[in-house]
């Protein structure tokens, strides 16, 4: 094959036929037949592999300000041919693709990309950003659609407007770091405007939160699992950059409302932190008080207090998995919501599919609970809905989670409790069988985790007796070093 040819070429016209003029000006060439310095503009030549059918083609590129530019495009055109020699296939293809760029006025591609693909036989042609990209896999994606939901907000929200313009098979460790900087950054100016003295910076971010630790795992997950989606369906070769990254989990500990951050509170009200717990003590008055004024949900409150389920999973518990003769019961469906919308569902893990033990106490709670919704039941006749769920209204229609969680937060605030969550009473039912003494895997096990490395980094895993212990053994050991007097 030639190896090309360097010219050039120029805007003029012929006066007599008004055709351009091409290579053959006479303004190109100086009298010594050297290149003019001043009239006219580099191109170059190269023949290229013959067409899928055979037909002869060249590779022209014109309009280049030096020569020195010219000859290293064609430069780059023979190293991107010499990468697939005694490959004919892949040859006409970097053909095409070469013939495409030109036309296209878009510089020829990187030949570490090229030969990148080639190593994982993918196709040639200019890559999809990773903002087309997962646009394209919003659309087909196969699970629920809470989950889908999230990954469309994730997406929209941040993958898209840090990452959008970048190739996909060019999206680097280093993309998606800056990615987090820039959100970490966002942050900080969220919480210097709401600290504003201003009241118009104040305003101006009223109502906008700072991007929390469990989103950015979150936003982690989405593009980890795309760049995976990417990877099996041969879109992209290589590895995933996004499994590469780490994002600290700062996952908030559960502080427990001893009496002294009690009296805090109610002088300055300020709450300690952003995951509070209740004391052993502090469940009992609590459930007294429930089983006074709130008696349809006192029962599902007392379940999640002992024995942790989840909100979802405690309203979509269901009536035949209840089994109070045996002191158990089974884990596997729930009621989510989707926006607001309760969905019932299985849960969304192999781990969250699980036996619970109920305790004597427990036991006698539910088993008044089901005999007053027999007499709900009685009294409704034929209108009593059969949901099949374990916990329903008075009327049997399903308990919707939002509105549990409203009532939770309402019978707090109206007696004077110390506030948390209503998700935080899964958080006390942890802490207090932690601070019981039992094991880390039975906890695990019934709060539904997939590890125990979820549940120690979540939860106090040594416990207030132990760590007594220990500082009675620091004291009793320096005693005994201690000078006796006479």
């Amino acid at each position: 094959m030639p190896d090309g040819s360097i010219f050039k070429r120029c805007g003029c016209r012929h006066p007599d036929t008004g055709r351009p003029w091409g290579n053959d000006c006479p303004k190109l060439r100086r009298p010594n037949k050297a290149w003019s310095f001043e009239h006219g503009h580099w191109a170059y030549q190269l023949e290229l592999p013959a067409t899928s059918d055979g037909r002869r083609r060249q590779l022209r590129r014109s309009g280049l300000s030096t020569r020195r530019g010219a000859a290293a495009e064609l430069d780059h055109a023979r190293a991107l041919l010499a990468l697939a020699v005694g490959d004919r296939r892949r040859r006409t293809e970097i053909a095409d693709l070469l013939q495409t760029c030109v036309r296209a006025g878009r510089p020829l591609p990187e030949v570490d990309r090229i030969r990148q693909r080639l190593r994982g036989d993918g196709p040639l042609a200019d890559m999809v950003t990773v903002g087309e990209y997962l646009t394209e896999w919003l659309t087909h994606l196969t699970v629920d659609d809470n989950t889908a939901v999230g990954y469309e907000s994730l997406t929209r929200v941040h993958l898209i407007p840090h990452l959008g313009e970048i190739p996909l098979d060019r999206l680097r460790t280093g993309h998606i770091k800056t990615m987090f900087a820039a959100i970490e950054r966002r942050n900080q100016d969220i919480l210097a405007a709401k600290a504003s003295a201003d009241p118009d910076v104040r305003a101006s971010v009223a109502g906008v939160r700072p991007t929390g630790a469990s989103t950015r795992q979150r936003i982690r997950a989405c593009l980890r699992k795309a760049i995976n989606d990417a990877l099996a369906e041969e879109v992209i070769v290589g590895s995933n950059p996004a499994a590469l990254v780490k994002v600290p989990a700062d996952r908030p500990v559960p502080i427990v409302w001893e009496a002294e951050r009690v009296q805090r509170w109610k002088d300055t009200g300020k709450v300690p932190g952003p995951v509070m717990v209740w004391t052993d003590e502090q469940i009992v008055v609590f459930l007294d008080h429930a089983r006074e004024h709130t008696p349809d949900l006192y029962p599902m409150w007392h379940l999640m207090a002992y024995r942790g389920p989840r909100r979802g999973e405690a309203c979509g518990l269901l009536d035949a998995e209840v089994r109070l003769d045996k002191r158990e019961m089974t884990i596997n469906h729930q009621i989510a919501t989707h926006g607001y919308t309760a969905v019932r569902k299985k849960p969304k893990s192999r781990a969250g599919n699980r036996d619970l033990a109920l305790d004597a106490e427990t036991v006698r709670v539910l088993a008044a609970y089901r005999a007053r919704r027999a007499q709900w039941r009685l009294a409704a006749g034929e209108a009593w809905p059969d949901t099949g769920l374990f916990f329903v209204r008075p009327d049997g229609r399903p308990w919707h989670p939002s509105g549990v969680t409203q009532r939770f937060r309402r019978l707090v605030r109206q007696a004077g409790f110390p506030p948390i969550r209503l998700h935080d009473l899964r958080h006390s039912a942890a802490t207090i069988a932690l601070d019981a003494g039992v094991d880390i895997k039975v906890v695990s096990e019934q709060l539904g985790h997939s590890t125990t490395t979820l549940t120690r980094d979540t939860y106090q895993s040594v416990t207030r007796k132990m760590r007594h212990d220990a500082a009675d053994a620091v004291a009793e050991k320096i005693q005994q070093n201690r000078p006796r007097t006479a």
